[in-house]
């Protein structure tokens, strides 16, 4: 499943309103740093704003909108707020589950590892205590 989710803010500047907008691929993100990027350096060069600039402070001001959630992404916003703590944690949770529910299905061909708690549970366990000794 993709995890995708658009990320605008709208601010006044000099009387001006000003708006910018960006579409993220969260998986990209989350795969290359295990993290959600700063999105308010994002929005900014969205919109060539320097982040030296006064402009980009009044943007820091105004809370980021969530909107347009694909994926995971649509459990973890509330009223166009995102948590993204909560999103994190939930993506790496879904991305162990995967390479769980393949090793019950090449070994146990167990096909839905949902069904199996006791064993997904185990199984989790087992895959968090191996990334510990790394």
């Amino acid at each position: 499943m993709s995890n995708y989710i658009t990320a605008s803010v709208e601010f006044f500047f000099k009387g001006e309103k000003i708006t910018a907008s960006i579409e993220l691929d969260l998986d990209q993100h989350m795969h290359s740093s295990g993290k959600l990027p700063r999105l308010y350096p994002l929005l900014a060069s969205s919109i060539n704003l320097d982040l030296y600039s006064y402009e980009y402070e009044m943007m820091q001001a105004e809370n980021i909108i969530y909107s347009n959630a694909k994926g995971l992404a649509t459990e973890h916003i509330i009223e166009g707020v995102l948590d993204a703590a909560a999103f994190e944690n939930s993506w790496h949770e879904s991305k162990q589950l995967e390479i769980c529910q393949k090793i019950a299905n090449k070994y146990l061909s167990i096909n839905e590892l949902q069904q199996h708690p006791e064993l997904k549970n185990a199984l989790l366990e087992a895959y968090r205590q191996g990334m510990k000794t790394l």
